[in-house]
């Protein structure tokens, strides 16, 4: 083995680089809730439900499994990471350690650009349903329509992230309590949703009763690959966020053991959910493009807000509270991640110092909290004003980030532990078939999104010169990425001329 050509960096972990958080604050519980949270059930569902039916029609139980699967695979990959080196920087940090620092600083840009772009979603969609749920409450019809008011919106949104932004700086324990309502509020009103659609559909009342079927299981009945590709894209993302469970490592209780523990549970309680809600939905609407049905390109934007009356009668209401409650929840909740990204970036000399800093009160990343809430709503405002249309695709190119950096991260397992893997059956599986089958899958899926979104009717249909926006938008962000690492190269070379060494972590 050659000599390093810089200093050495020992991996991290709770006995050799603490970073000053709060060690201890968060149980197994605690995480999957959080989790749970920042995937946002009841908003992706509300969002992902149409646009999923309309490409696979009544096989999306199926596409919801196996679109589960690969994130299994994939975190059972990070719980091995995490077992070996619980660090707060996860994908920079693991992929760092595997491939090297400039490998690891993409990966961590991959996720970066993910959260924050996610953030802005979410405030624009708790803003839309703020006001719908008011309107509601109110009977005034007009309420509804400020969010259409850009100025109303955009001061809206900012005040919506900087609550947000304030309950993650104040720590773990502020952010449970938060989490705990929002959470238990919006799978409630899911279950409700879905128990309700079994008894219409019961009671021959269902708008377009469909008799349970098998079948729908089967994912070889989707009658062509590029409808089953566009059904597993839809799929993945609705399952994105639950590594934020793995971010919180250093303040887990059992850092080396329960992150890993409650990334499953959290993908495991999520498709259970997403499977019961989904078969409730088919049931009663069918998969038609008539007024209800899933295939009707007129609800598909938001399901939930046109099935929840036909549904649930006069407590629909509760769906509009819920869907702002997982978007608020989610919001919240995702700035965990980027927050402790940048932290560790900032930790290890990746990024200014100043990112390593930690609220000596709260013990959270302060400054790279505030950093990403400025970013984030920056990037709204912006957005906003020029169009909608930009907006929504560059959300859209979500997709081609998670997959990019969970593949990165998955095949990261595969490269650090290649030495060990055959130790055992279970060590093979775990440290190498799953991750490896998970992470070339979602970079299958990173590379399909990319040819796909180079066809002007992906996303909102806009383009550019015959090329689709969304593509356009995703290289942007990947070239923006690319010059912000050759910067940070510039200003801190050092970093990139280390290598990881690998130190003695002792469980809990």
């Amino acid at each position: 083995m050659s000599e390093p050509r810089g200093p050495v960096v020992k991996a991290p972990g709770q006995h050799t680089h603490s970073k000053g958080l709060s060690v201890g604050s968060i149980g197994a519980l605690g995480a999957v809730v959080i989790g749970v949270s920042t995937i946002a059930p009841a908003y992706t569902l509300s969002g992902a439900l149409g646009p999923t039916a309309s490409a696979v029609g009544d096989h999306l139980p199926a596409v919801l499994i196996v679109g589960f699967l690969p994130m299994l695979l994939v975190a059972l990959g990070y719980r091995q990471l995490n077992r070996a080196m619980p660090d707060a920087g996860t994908t920079f940090t693991w992929a760092s350690k595997a491939f090297g620092p400039w490998i690891g600083w993409m990966g961590s840009w991959g996720l970066l650009a993910a959260t924050i772009l996610v953030l802005s979603n979410l405030a624009g969609i708790a803003v839309d349903f703020f006001y719908l749920a008011i309107s509601q409450i109110t009977g005034v019809d007009s309420i509804a329509e400020l969010t259409r008011n850009v100025p109303v919106n955009v001061i809206t949104c900012v005040i919506f992230m900087a609550a947000a932004a304030y309950v993650s700086y104040r720590g773990m324990e502020t952010t449970k309590t938060v989490q705990y309502v929002l959470v238990s509020f919006q799978v409630l009103v899911l279950l409700w949703f879905a128990v309700a659609a079994f008894r219409q559909v019961s009671a021959g009342s269902a708008f377009d009763a469909t008799g349970f079927s098998w079948e729908w299981f089967n994912p070889f009945g989707i009658e062509s690959f590029s409808a089953f590709s566009a059904g597993i894209a839809l799929s993945v993302f609705i399952y994105w966020g639950w590594d934020v469970v793995l971010t919180m490592n250093e303040e887990s209780r059992g850092t080396t053991t329960t992150p890993g523990r409650a990334a499953i549970l959290t993908i495991l309680v999520v498709v259970s959910l997403y499977t019961i809600v989904t078969l409730g939905a088919l049931t009663f609407a069918g998969v038609s493009d008539g007024e209800y049905g899933l295939g009707n390109p007129d609800i598909q934007e938001n399901v939930f807000a046109a099935l929840a009356g036909p549904v649930m009668g006069p407590m629909a209401i509760l769906m509009s509270l819920a869907v702002l409650s997982s978007s608020a929840a989610s919001l919240q909740s995702t700035m965990i991640s980027p927050a402790r990204t940048m932290l560790a970036m900032g930790h290890y000399g990746a990024l200014n110092r100043k990112y390593s800093q930690v609220s000596p009160r709260y013990q959270t990343p302060a400054y790279a909290t505030v950093v990403a809430v400025i970013i984030a709503s920056v990037f709204y405002v912006v957005m906003r004003i020029i169009s909608e249309n930009v907006l929504w695709d560059t959300i859209t190119t979500l997709g081609m980030m998670v997959c990019f950096y969970y593949g990165i991260t998955a095949l990261a397992c595969v490269w650090y532990f290649r030495h060990e893997a055959t130790a055992s059956a279970g060590a093979f599986f775990n440290k190498l078939l799953a991750p490896l089958v998970g992470g070339i899958l979602l970079l299958i899926f990173f590379f399909q999104t990319i040819w796909d979104s180079m066809d002007p009717d992906y996303g909102s249909g806009s383009e550019i010169g015959g090329i689709g926006l969304v593509f356009i938008l995703g290289m942007l962000v990947f070239t923006l990425g690319i010059a912000a690492m050759f910067w940070q190269h510039h200003k801190r070379p050092e970093f990139f001329r280390q290598r990881f060494e690998t130190t003695e972590f002792i469980a809990d």
